[in-house]
């Protein structure tokens, strides 16, 4: 596989709904479904789901992606989406990574494929399909099929021209008197995965939600990434303490260009001591019109991550706009009746009283259209994403 520098998004949401994305609340996607079929059956479920994978993203979304001059597009999935049993796979489920590679082609972008929510969730949190447990590390026929499911994968593309490569867990979290057993689900990811497909790269993500690589050495080899995701600082950067001023103190700190390069330079150290190349995986911020100098934080993340030489996808492409958490690059903002921002349901949640009255106005919020673009923050990409073609 030919190395090159990568500048592009993340299609958060869409393969693995989330739910701030879609404006409510973030409880898992296994739990809103089941919510769902218990009020409106199974086969209505599965349309639901139909409707959903077939309006929120779409051809011509890849076609505006490109025309940003951005190369590469990340694709976050839930296992659930290829395995419905333990070892029993849906075809249909590849047809939607099939359809990513097609559309990927025709708009010369690149594919990481991200393994968003793995067997029994790699972390605690909802965007993992979790209810508050990370089972992945306690049983190891999870991670026997989550090997397996990489294996299908990876033979299915293995000659795929337009996969750059395999984020094979996304933000795992585990003990580090533990972290033994990240490091050997690890190496035998990628012994797999190579026995089938040496022509992509295979991407580890650090521990603690992509923050600690350093044990990841052991593990670099030919056609080995590392990722790391960077939200730092937190309170700022996803709203969650409002009226931050970037530059300024933020978290009884400091917070300015020299501390976006003195945070992000181990990960540049770590690169150069070891010879790997550095993804940053996940970036974002909660927009606020830059009334609190977010253009500004992205400027000089963005100006680090080119002077590191990383490559990186910002999440995320689109969203239901909300107070707290990245924004989309489009954002749907009416409040609509599903939407319904002032509660006492908001959002996704919606869609379960809602369905049967409003399901075509429900289908048609899904599409890019009717979202709005943050033109202040694609002018900014566009400068960055642009010396891809350069």
């Amino acid at each position: 596989m030919k190395e090159q520098k990568l500048r592009g998004v993340n299609l958060g949401g869409w393969l693995l709904m989330e739910g701030y994305l879609l404006g409510g609340r973030n409880i898992p996607e296994g739990e809103f479904k089941k919510r769902f079929r218990k009020i409106w059956g199974k086969r209505e479920l599965e349309k639901f789901e139909q409707a959903f994978r077939d309006n929120f993203i779409r051809k011509e979304d890849f076609k505006i992606i490109s025309s940003w001059g951005a190369n590469v597009v990340r694709v976050p999935f839930h296992y659930r989406i290829i395995e419905k049993n333990s070892f029993s796979y849906d075809r249909k489920g590849i047809f939607w990574l099939d359809k990513v590679l097609v559309w990927a082609d025709k708009y010369n972008l690149k594919v990481i494929l991200d393994l968003h929510a793995a067997v029994g969730s790699q972390n605690r949190d909802w965007h993992s399909d979790s209810r508050g447990l990370a089972l992945l590390w306690e049983k190891e026929s999870y991670r026997d099929r989550t090997i397996a499911l990489w294996e299908l994968i990876a033979s299915h593309f293995k000659d795929r021209e337009a996969l750059w490569g395999y984020d094979v867990i996304n933000e795992p979290v585990i003990e580090k008197r533990k972290l033994n057993t990240l490091k050997k689900f690890y190496g035998k990811l990628i012994n797999k995965i190579k026995r089938v497909d040496r022509n992509h790269f295979i991407i580890l993500e650090g521990n603690l939600w992509g923050q600690d690589i350093e044990f990841l050495q052991d593990l670099i080899e030919p056609n080995v990434k590392v990722s790391i995701h960077f939200y730092q600082p937190l309170s700022f950067v996803f709203n969650f303490t409002p009226y931050y001023i970037y530059p300024g103190r933020i978290e009884a700190k400091v917070w300015n260009k020299s501390t976006v390069y003195k945070y992000l330079e181990r990960y540049y150290k770590f690169s150069k001591k070891n010879k790997v190349e550095i993804l940053v995986g996940e970036f974002g911020i909660n927009w606020r019109n830059s009334f609190y100098g977010e253009k500004n934080y992205l400027r000089d993340v963005l100006d680090a991550f080119e002077t590191f030489g990383f490559s990186y996808t910002l999440w995320t492409y689109k969203s239901v706009k909300n107070y707290t958490f990245p924004d989309g690059i489009f954002q749907l903002v009416p409040n609509l009746p599903f939407i319904c921002r002032e509660g006492p349901t908001s959002g996704w949640e919606n869609y379960l009283t809602l369905w049967g009255k409003k399901k075509k106005k429900i289908i048609e919020s899904w599409r890019t259209e009717n979202y709005m673009l943050n033109y202040d923050l694609v002018k900014l990409l566009k400068e960055y994403f642009r010396r891809s073609k350069q």
